[in-house]
């Protein structure tokens, strides 16, 4: 029925809410490892490689978490007894059982080169156009919120095909 467009979401949610508190604060931390405050190539080059380490790592945390919800999402069937999974545990459990451990980091690899060009991207062009604003700590929250909204789209579209080719992986 109409609630089966939900199915995983729990685990989405879950995954979701460590993801981006670790996006932020890895980083912050690989960014002020290298030296921004000379020219804007070297600023700009640091912003993507912090966003560009952000992102790998966090994808590290919550990886297990994203392919089963992948697995559950696409394991459609009339009722529950004609579906492959239970839930997240009974997920992992049956692709560990299966496949082993390798099973259930199929995709591991696009993944993190996917994430990687997103946050790159993402945080690179972000916090450089911010930077080069006259005032950038003083930013007005509409001017903020509609630089994120354009960095967030373009990164989208360039890392969209990662993430199809991302998911068609985990689902072999």
């Amino acid at each position: 029925g109409f609630f089966r467009f939900w199915r995983g979401n729990l685990v989405n949610l879950i995954r979701y809410f460590p993801t981006q508190p670790l996006n932020f604060a890895f980083k912050d931390k690989y960014r002020f490892l290298s030296n921004s405050v000379f020219q804007f190539w070297k600023w700009f080059l640091a912003n993507l490689a912090s966003g560009r380490a952000a992102g790998a790592t966090s994808v590290c945390v919550v990886y297990l978490l994203d392919f089963a919800q992948t697995r559950l999402v696409a394991d459609i069937g009339k009722g529950a007894a004609e579906r492959q999974f239970q839930g997240l545990g009974d997920s992992i459990n049956k692709i560990a059982k299966t496949d082993g451990l390798p099973g259930l980091y199929e995709g591991f690899g696009v993944s993190v080169e996917g994430i990687i060009l997103y946050r790159a991207s993402y945080f690179g062009c972000y916090y450089t156009i911010k930077g080069l604003l006259p005032h950038p700590k003083q930013t007005p929250f509409i001017l903020s919120f509609f630089i994120a909204q354009v960095v967030t789209t373009c990164s989208g579209m360039l890392s969209y095909p990662f993430d199809t080719v991302r998911r068609r992986v985990m689902m072999q």
